[in-house]
């Protein structure tokens, strides 16, 4: 029995199949993805105790809480415990943000600085983008912890008088969702800029989460600021982000973007945004930052493989 040679290069002779190459399209981004947030969580818990690492996590957020609150109570006394729950809601919300500006920047430093392997993972038959978005869900998942003590602590120690039915939950739900692609959208934005960087990179993501936290209305209304700073908060995601949460939560709470004074009431001549205002341009600027973030890590990828910057490391 004679066997042509080129069939033994068949997928029925165990040879060569192109259909393996192409991989099985949502299932292996799937597998990609969760594998990534499991090497994310045990990566960033780095193999410890549960409880103390739960501890470690939340110290950070609730503290920062505190003492904002202490702030408050000592500056404005009696008069200024109406910020009780802008100030809170502010400080929780701002752990989703470090945590996930923080948590895909580091993840590419750690992968390059450190470990060495990010030229491995960027060859790797996984679709980067997939895989750096799974590891950045374990410091997402870090900061929704520290956001839930911090409320919850504010509720039970402070006295913030949270009424769960009043709570606008259709609002709620939809600004959540549109906040923390926001918060990955600007984290992808800050690894594409890490992936160019050479020196002093670590630093940058709590850098961008300083100034966004100037801009944004956390935990200080941006009527202090000047009108033209006031403009420059209303063109990022977050700002509407946060103000959604809070009119979602405590309606009857300041508002962060309008209020006595503000460049919003004198341009529109309201204290406050309406709901779908919020939506809108939470929306609107949401997906302007995820165009941007995405056009803009798949350039930086591409030159870092043109220009061998993926496999040099800087001592940083």
């Amino acid at each position: 029995m004679s066997i042509d040679p080129a069939a033994l290069d068949s997928p029925a002779w165990g040879g060569f199949d192109p259909a393996r190459t192409r991989g099985q399209g949502l299932r292996d981004v799937w597998r990609s993805f969760v594998t990534a947030a499991q090497l994310g969580w045990r990566n960033e818990a780095n193999w410890t105790d549960p409880i103390l690492f739960f501890i470690y996590s939340v110290a950070k957020p609730l503290s920062s809480t505190l003492i904002f609150v202490v702030m408050i109570e000592v500056i404005g006394g009696a008069a200024a415990r109406e910020f009780r729950g802008f100030v809170i809601v502010g400080t929780a919300l701002w752990a989703f943000v470090v945590a996930g500006i923080a948590g895909l920047a580091w993840s590419i430093l750690d992968d390059r600085e450190r470990y060495a392997m990010l030229k491995y993972v960027v060859v790797s038959p996984s679709d980067f983008l997939t895989v750096l978005l799974g590891r950045g869900v374990a410091r997402l998942a870090v900061g929704a912890m520290g956001a839930v003590i911090t409320l919850a602590v504010g509720v039970v120690a402070l006295g913030l008088p949270l009424e769960v039915g009043r709570i606008d939950w259709p609002l709620l739900s939809v600004v959540m969702v549109g906040g923390l692609s926001a918060v990955v959208a600007v984290g992808i934005l800050l690894a594409a800029i890490c992936i160019q960087t050479r020196q002093e990179a670590w630093s940058y993501p709590e850098a961008a989460a300083g100034a966004l936290f100037l801009v944004t209305g956390a935990v200080f209304p941006l009527s202090v600021l000047p009108a033209p700073v006031q403009v420059v908060g209303w063109a990022t995601p977050l700002t509407w982000w946060i103000e959604g949460v809070r009119l979602a939560v405590f309606p009857a709470a300041p508002s962060g973007i309008g209020g006595a004074g503000s460049a919003f009431a004198a341009f529109t001549g309201r204290l406050r945004p309406e709901p779908y205002e919020i939506v809108v341009a939470l929306l609107a600027t949401g997906a302007l930052v995820a165009l941007g973030a995405i056009v803009g890590f798949r350039v930086s990828v591409h030159r870092a493989k043109e220009r061998g910057l993926l496999d040099q490391t800087t001592g940083s």
